[in-house]
């Protein structure tokens, strides 16, 4: 059965505009709740980010769990993997988080988590979309679900990130720690100020609008220009949502995801704790991969999605991966991508070794790489089989055999084609890049699915 609203990472979209509506919503509730309520006392916990239509969807997806007879306990704004975390602390039923990650303020989504904490299986949200082509059926009155708020959430959540760090302490290190208005803007901040950093904190002051706008893991240039202007060791960005982390170094450099791995990976090498291959994904840069072959790790590509990296790591008995963009997963410290634990787990590895964020990631080179996303309407896979773009590809990858590779996907989060080219000159790269994407362009006009930019 195919899925008609889950995706790569839940369920996504404009708010007010389908699948984001109350009405949906409410429905959503309710059909995860005949799902995850077949246990008497079934509850789930449902958390959020900072986006003002967070309270819309909260009280919708509640009212959706109460007729279904299913317990709602309201976290607030708190991480996804906080969520995730809680939901197995409690031995809830099912976690929910109501998020769009890193998109702009005016999308929003739902996610799940099982009752151990992962990422659902296909089956299960198949099951969900199943009832949701069905009538509400409500439970009667003495079997309805209630509503309470846990108080204590961000304080347990704040202990368990701590609890990740195997070092004495972050004191001597001054940090500079942007929360992307979102959902870590209160917990972040507690965490490295509790492990004994100086912490300067931006990105925390959000109004339902600004999350994600101008700052965070997808905006850069704040961050870079206050790890300069306060002198701090490294900056720590987030996403939305919390799960992502990017890095400033020193000296005003940005370190992606790719760098993260590799310093992660290299740390657990050298304890003797690495085991089974790290993962990546298709997007991952040329030169992380080098750079294992010359180290003798293991190293395997999963599909874009976080989802798709863990089901790799644990089939393969793994501890790290991750993506370019910043989702970085270490199984050994916990069961979901977490920017927090992610940033504690780097600030070790440097603390450890002795060196400084450009050091730990200095035995690797990556390839220059250009990514182009291409605004469509409407579906984004039936581009990639058009003739002219299946052609223009088979040109574009003749011209990189030896110097680099092309990749071609449609995102599985935003309307958009995405054209990756690395190569090892720039120049080459990204006029590749933008041959492609000007093919994409012209077959999405000529079926009408373009976006005018």
């Amino acid at each position: 059965m195919s899925r008609q609203f889950f995706g790569t990472d839940g369920i996504r979209g404009r708010v007010g505009q389908s699948p984001m509506t109350p009405e949906f919503a409410l429905k959503l509730g309710w059909a995860a709740g005949r799902v995850f309520g077949r246990t008497r006392g079934a509850r789930v916990l449902v958390g959020k980010d900072t986006r003002r239509s967070g309270y819309l969807f909260e009280s919708a997806l509640e009212a959706g769990f109460a007729a279904a007879g299913v317990e709602t306990y309201l976290l607030g704004p708190l991480p996804t993997p906080a969520v995730a975390y809680l939901t197995r602390a409690y031995r809830a039923q099912a976690g929910v988080v109501i998020s769009a990650s890193h998109n702009p303020h005016f999308d929003n989504g739902v996610k799940f988590f099982s009752g151990e904490g992962d990422k659902l299986c296909d089956a299960v949200e198949e099951e969900i979309e199943s009832y949701l082509g069905r009538d509400l059926e409500c439970v009667p009155p003495e079997a309805m679900g209630r509503a309470r708020r846990i108080d204590d959430a961000q304080g347990r959540y704040i202990e368990f990130c701590k609890g990740a760090f195997a070092g004495e302490s972050l004191r001597g290190l001054k940090l500079v720690v942007d929360c992307a208005n979102g959902a870590a803007y209160r917990v972040a901040p507690l965490v490295f100020d509790e492990l004994g950093a100086e912490v300067i904190s931006i990105g925390v002051s959000p109004n339902g609008l600004n999350i994600n706008d101008g700052c965070g893991s997808t905006h850069l240039a704040a961050l870079q220009a206050a790890v300069m202007a306060h002198g701090a060791d490294i900056g720590i960005a987030l996403d939305g949502d919390g799960d992502r982390c990017l890095l400033v170094r020193a000296d005003g450099v940005a370190v992606d995801g790719d760098e993260i791995l590799y310093v992660l990976a290299r740390q657990r090498q050298l304890t003797g704790s690495l085991r089974g291959p790290v993962v990546g994904t298709v997007m991952s840069n040329f030169g992380l991969e080098q750079a294992f072959i010359k180290l003798d790790i293991p190293f395997e590509r999963a599909a874009v999605g976080d989802r798709y990296v863990l089901e790799r790591l644990r089939a393969g008995n793994g501890v790290v991966g991750g993506e370019t963009s910043g989702h970085t997963i270490c199984l050994d410290r916990s069961r979901t991508g977490d920017g927090i634990i992610t940033a504690l787990q780097v600030l070790e590895a440097m603390l450890i070794r002795g060196q400084t964020l450009a050091q730990a990631v200095g035995d690797m080179s990556k390839l220059p790489q250009v990514l182009l996303n291409v605004p469509i309407t409407g579906k984004a896979k039936p581009l990639l089989d058009a003739p002219s773009v299946r052609s223009a590809a088979r040109a574009v990858e003749a011209s990189l055999v030896g110097r680099g590779r092309l990749l071609l996907r449609a995102s599985g989060t935003e309307p958009v084609v995405r054209v990756m080219v690395e190569a090892t000159e720039y120049p080459v790269a990204i006029a590749a890049a933008e041959q492609m994407a000007e093919t994409v362009r012209a077959a999405a006009a000529a079926r009408g699915t373009a976006v005018e930019i």
